[in-house]
C-alpha cells in the first residue's frame, strides 16, 4: 500500500506508520522537530498551533488557509503542502515577521508563531477591504501578554501585500494533485475517496467507520476525549461536495464547502447567513468547518441549523442507491440523530429566496463575543402582507431543546396578527413557555427562556425601519444598538 505524503515547508514527507489519528500539531513538535508550532489549548481557541495550508483542489482559484495543527489529522494532509513559521525565514525576516518586530507585537512570544502564521494568510489575501476583515482575520489568536494594538498594527501594514518569495512562488504555480487515499497504520484507517462510487464503496466495507470533512468537531474526541477513531472516512476531496451555485431562485451550498467561503459567496446574497457566520468561530476553524459537518453534526447547539430552519432549507441527501430530499423540518429526530440512513451523506442544502416583503434575523448569544458556543442561537424570518398582517413566519431556535427545534406555537400565534410591538411581546411572552430547556454549565433555564424572548422582542425593534440589519463594520455586537440621543 503507497505511504501518504505531503509537502511540508517545500520539501516531501512520506509516512508509512503513523496513527491516522495523529494530529498535525503533534507530527510537528515530536516527529519533524518543528517546535515553532505551539500547543495552547488543543481545541482550536487560542491559535497557538496555527499553519498555512494551500488549498488548490478541484480547480478551485489557489490560497493559503491558516488552519488550526492541533485539529488537522496528518491522512487529511494528503497531497498538499503545509508551512510552518519555520519556512517564513530565508536570509531575512518576512515582511509578517519584520511588521511584528518593527510595532513591537510580541513579548513572551509563545503566541507569535501562530499570530505571525495567521497574519501571513492577510498578507497574501486580496479582499481585507474593511476593518473588521483584519479583526476577523487575527480574533482566532490570543496573546495575554502583548496586547493586540500593536498586533492588529502589524496585520493592517501587511494586509494584501503579497510580498514575494516561496509562499507567492508557491501560490502562483500551485496546483492541484490526485488527493485519493487507503492509508492503513496500527490497525486503523484513513480513506479519502474522490468520486461518489469510492465514497459508497468505503462505506460499505467499513460500516462502522466515521465520515469526516473538516474535523473541527470530531478532531475534539481525539485531543479532548482521547478517544481512538480506528475507521475515517473523508468527504472533503469530492468535487460536487464543493460546488456552490448563486442560481436566481436561491443558493445550493455543497456540503464540503468551508464556511469561509459561504460566508463571503453569502455576504451580499443572503446576508442572513454571513451575520450568524460572523461569529460561528476563527477563521481558521471556517476554513476547515463545512456546512455539511455542522447540520450533519446533530448538535443542538449548533449555529447553522436555526438559520436554516428559518430559511425552509431543503437537504439533498445521496447513497449508493440513489438521490432524495428532506427538509430541514424532518432532518433533526433526536438528540444528535439525523434522517441520514446508513451509507448516505449529504451532498447539498438548498435555500431559497427571502421573500422581499419579509423581515429576518439571525442571532447568536454566547458567553463570549468570538470563538463561543452558543448558548441560544435563533433565526427569524416574518413574511408581511397588506397592512402588516404576518401572513407567515418561520422561527428556528437552538438550545431550548434537544434538537434544534422550530417555534411552532409562536408562529402559529403570529399568522394573521399585525406585526406590532403588542404583537411582539405577545409572541415573545409565548416562545418563553414553549421550550423545556435544559440548565448547564452555560446557561440555566430560566435564562434560556428570557433570552429567547428577548429576541423576539430585539428582533421587531431592529427590524422596525428595515427588513434586515446588517452587522457594523466594527465587531462590537451581534445586535445593532443605537445609543439614545442626547437632549439639546
Amino acid at each position: 500500500m503507497a505511504p501518504l505524503h505531503f509537502f511540508l515547508n517545500g520539501k516531501r514527507v512520506d509516512i508509512r506508520d503513523i496513527s491516522p489519528n495523529e494530529t498535525l500539531l503533534n507530527y510537528l513538535r515530536y516527529e519533524a522537530s518543528l517546535t515553532g508550532t505551539k500547543e495552547g489549548c488543543a481545541e482550536g481557541d487560542c491559535g497557538a498551533c496555527t499553519v498555512l495550508m494551500l488549498d488548490a483542489e478541484q480547480g478551485r482559484a489557489a490560497q493559503l488557509r491558516a488552519v488550526n495543527s492541533c485539529l488537522v489529522l496528518v491522512p487529511m494532509l494528503h497531497g498538499r503542502e503545509v508551512f510552518t513559521v519555520e519556512a517564513l525565514r530565508d536570509k531575512e525576516l518576512h515582511p509578517v515577521q519584520q511588521a511584528m518586530v518593527d510595532t513591537l507585537g510580541s513579548q513572551c512570544g509563545f503566541c507569535t508563531p501562530g499570530v505571525v502564521m495567521s497574519m501571513t494568510e492577510a498578507a497574501y489575501r486580496s479582499d481585507l477591504d474593511s476593518a473588521w476583515k483584519v479583526d476577523d482575520q487575527m480574533c482566532g489568536n490570543l496573546c495575554r501578554c502583548t496586547g493586540y494594538r500593536p498586533i492588529r498594527e502589524a496585520a493592517t501594514r501587511v494586509a494584501g501585500t503579497r510580498p514575494p518569495g516561496k509562499l507567492l512562488n508557491c501560490l502562483d504555480n500551485a496546483k492541484s494533485c490526485d488527493r485519493s487515499l487507503n492509508y492503513e497504520a496500527l490497525g486503523e484507517s484513513f480513506t479519502i475517496p474522490t468520486n461518489f462510487t469510492d465514497l459508497f464503496q468505503a462505506l460499505e466495507s467499513q460500516p462502522d467507520a466515521r465520515i469526516v470533512a473538516g474535523a473541527t468537531d470530531l478532531s475534539l474526541e481525539i485531543t479532548k476525549a482521547h478517544r481512538e477513531l480506528p475507521h475515517l472516512v473523508s468527504v472533503e476531496s469530492i468535487p460536487e461536495l464543493h460546488q456552490l451555485e448563486l442560481r436566481e431562485e436561491g443558493v445550493s451550498i455543497g456540503a464540503a464547502v468551508p464556511l469561509t467561503d459561504v460566508e463571503t459567496a453569502l455576504l451580499d446574497r443572503m446576508p442572513m447567513v454571513s451575520r450568524m457566520l460572523r461569529y460561528y468561530g476563527a477563521r481558521q476553524i471556517k476554513h476547515r468547518a463545512t456546512a455539511g459537518g455542522n447540520i450533519c453534526n446533530a448538535s443542538p447547539i449548533g449555529d447553522l441549523p436555526p438559520v436554516l430552519l428559518a430559511l425552509d432549507a431543503t437537504l439533498h441527501l445521496r447513497s449508493k442507491a440513489g438521490t432524495r430530499t428532506v427538509s430541514i423540518d424532518d432532518f433533526f429526530l433526536g438528540y444528535r440523530q439525523t434522517a441520514l440512513k446508513p451509507g448516505e451523506v449529504l451532498e447539498a442544502i438548498w435555500i431559497p429566496n427571502i421573500l422581499s416583503s419579509s423581515k429576518s434575523g439571525a442571532y447568536k448569544v454566547s458567553r463570549r463575543r468570538e470563538l463561543d458556543i452558543s448558548a441560544v442561537a435563533a433565526g427569524i424570518v416574518v413574511q408581511l402582507g397588506q397592512d402588516s398582517v404576518v401572513t407567515a413566519v418561520r422561527i428556528g431556535v437552538g438550545g431550548v431543546a434537544a434538537t434544534p427545534i422550530r417555534a411552532k406555537q409562536t408562529e402559529d400565534f403570529l399568522v394573521g396578527k399585525v406585526w406590532n410591538e403588542d404583537t411582539s411581546e405577545e409572541a415573545a411572552q409565548i416562545i418563553e413557555q414553549e421550550f423545556s430547556p435544559l440548565s448547564d454549565h452555560r446557561s440555566s433555564e430560566w435564562y434560556r427562556r428570557k433570552v429567547i424572548g428577548n429576541l423576539i422582542r430585539g428582533f421587531y425593534q431592529e427590524t422596525l425601519g428595515t427588513d434586515f440589519v446588517s452587522l457594523p463594520d466594527a465587531p462590537t455586537a451581534t445586535v445593532v444598538l443605537e445609543a439614545p440621543h442626547e437632549q439639546a
